[in-house]
This record gives C-alpha cells, sequence and structure tokens, in this order.
C-alpha cells in the first residue's frame, strides 16, 4: 500500500517560474480511436511530450504549440488550460512541466529537430508502455478520458 501511495504521490510544490515549462500533449482521433504523439529526447532517447522553456511574450499555451512544432513537426488547436503538471530534473534543477492537449491537425515531413529526435503515434496503451515517466503516463490517461467522454457524450 505505501509502495502504491510513493508511486502515485506528486507533490504540487510552487517552482520559481523561471524554472517552469510548458510541454504540448499532442494529440489525433482516427478511427474514433485517442492517439499520441511523442518524441524521444535529445540527451537520453527517451520517449516523452515536447516540452520547453515559456519563451518571452508568449504565453504558456503558445509555447507549448511552438515546442510541438519545433521537436515534433506538428501545428493544430492547443488548450489554454493545462491537462496536468509533472516534475523533471533538469542539469541538476527540478523544474515543473505544464503541458497542454493540441489536437494535432497538420504533420510536416521536414521540421526543425528532425535529425535529432524520432516520433511516432501510439495508441494509450503503447504510450503508457513506451514512457518511462509515470506522471507522463498518468497525464496522458487523464487526456484520454477527458476526450473518450467528450466523444460519447457527442
Amino acid at each position: 500500500m505505501l509502495r502504491e501511495f510513493l508511486r502515485n504521490w506528486s507533490p504540487r510544490v510552487e517552482a520559481v517560474p523561471a524554472l517552469r515549462q510548458s510541454g504540448a500533449l499532442p494529440y489525433s482521433i482516427v478511427n474514433d480511436r485517442v492517439v499520441f504523439l511523442l518524441v524521444t529526447s535529445r540527451r537520453t532517447g527517451r520517449w516523452i511530450f515536447p516540452k520547453g522553456s515559456v519563451s518571452a511574450g508568449m504565453t504558456p499555451w503558445d509555447s507549448a504549440a511552438k515546442e510541438a512544432l519545433e521537436e515534433a513537426g506538428v501545428t493544430g488547436e492547443v488548450g489554454t488550460n493545462a491537462i496536468g503538471s509533472y516534475r523533471n530534473s533538469d542539469k541538476g534543477l527540478l523544474v515543473d512541466i505544464d503541458l497542454y492537449p493540441l489536437r494535432v491537425d497538420a504533420q510536416f515531413d521536414a521540421w526543425q529537430e528532425m535529425d535529432q529526435r524520432l516520433r511516432h503515434w501510439a495508441l494509450l496503451a503503447e504510450t503508457r508502455r513506451l514512457l518511462a515517466d509515470r506522471s507522463l503516463a498518468r497525464i496522458a490517461e487523464a487526456l484520454h478520458r477527458q476526450l473518450t467522454v467528450r466523444r460519447l457524450m457527442q
């Protein structure tokens, strides 16, 4: 029981604003199924969602959309409310990252970081398996639930 609690526990501690980042959780609906777009990190090659520092003069969600274009070569409609947050270590510093849903409407064959990253579309089960960070998987699950409920109500 304690192991389960610790595995799912994530304290919400306010970070220094300079140490807060934003990211996109790119998704699409294909044949009535939610699929997520993952990219590999440059440093470790682990599967993640596009993220980065909030660009000066941009909202966090617009900055997240910019990261999705640079890192995954996709554009779309970005949500203005974060679907979730997680904490990551970046060069020894703890950084809080807010993820904004991005419904992809265009994918490009060439993009800025195409030589540095792989990208991969996956259903929820594969997304869970590929994401090394359990917090990212929980955020993807939350968006999947939200989108599934919304589709059932239509």
